[in-house]
């Protein structure tokens, strides 16, 4: 079984804030997939940035997906403390795959709303099978320091609404961007893609075009980078050298 396609998936943590629908739409017009969202609490991670109501007024300038994991999919990668409770608020605003972290399901409440509170805790299949049951896709993502061990039950769990869509492997400590590629998580990423050959596997932190071959190589093919393209003098050219590594190791 051949790996998926390359889905290469700028980040807008390294875009010009004060044209953010504008930025999204010229990036996918040099030719992106996908649109990676990072939305970060101050708590589940030390650094800000913006929330559901951003993410509403950005999506208009970004055609939505014909197809679940198409072309305009709003990846929203929620570096938050509590994520049961935004998944409804960012579904209304427009995302299509919700991204959590493994480690913020373990310790986190069960309450469904920014303003609800429960003593109930959620855990990773319950996030999973409530994101999918709100019709968007569901990612998990692991920092570096957790094993990717943790998740072989769950994505072998035969209960498919529980098992998620993609796994993000973060290649940077979560919260800011411009740090430099960790590649002794490679590991992680090629476990995963011997055993799950068809799986979005996702990569994030210091991804460009000196890197890209070691993230591909291991079996990444959804490549996260931000300041390699936003910052680039021509975006385009830089998704391609991205695109091309992933796709000549299919």
């Amino acid at each position: 079984m051949s790996r998926p396609a390359a889905i290469v998936n700028p980040s807008i943590l390294s875009a010009d804030f004060a044209n953010l629908g504008a930025e999204c739409a010229r990036i996918l017009d040099a030719g992106c997939d996908w649109v990676h969202v990072d939305i970060m609490d101050g708590h589940f991670v030390p650094n800000l940035t913006f929330g559901a109501p951003v993410v509403a007024k950005i999506r208009p300038y970004v055609d939505r997906p014909a197809q679940k994991g198409g072309r305009g999919t709003f990846d929203c990668h929620m570096m938050i403390a509590e994520p049961k409770k935004w998944v409804r608020e960012f579904q209304k605003a427009g995302c299509d795959l919700y991204c959590f972290h493994y480690e913020a399901a373990l310790s986190s409440t069960a309450a469904e709303s920014p303003e609800e509170t429960s003593d109930a805790k959620t855990n990773p299949r319950e996030m999973i099978r409530y994101i999918h049951s709100l019709g968007m896709q569901a990612g998990i993502a692991i920092k570096p320091k957790t094993s990717v061990g943790v998740l072989w039950d769950i994505l072998n769990n035969p209960e498919k609404a529980e098992v998620p869509d993609m796994v993000l492997v973060m290649t940077v400590e979560p919260g800011f961007g411009g740090q430099k590629f960790m590649a002794d998580m490679m590991p992680k990423v090629t476990a995963l893609r011997e055993r799950y050959p068809s799986l979005n596997i996702e990569v994030d932190g210091g991804l460009s075009g000196s890197t890209i071959d070691t993230a591909a190589e291991a079996g990444a093919n959804v490549i996260v980078a931000g300041s390699a393209v936003f910052g680039a003098k021509n975006a385009g050219e830089v998704i391609n050298v991205l695109r091309e590594a992933v796709e000549k190791r299919r």
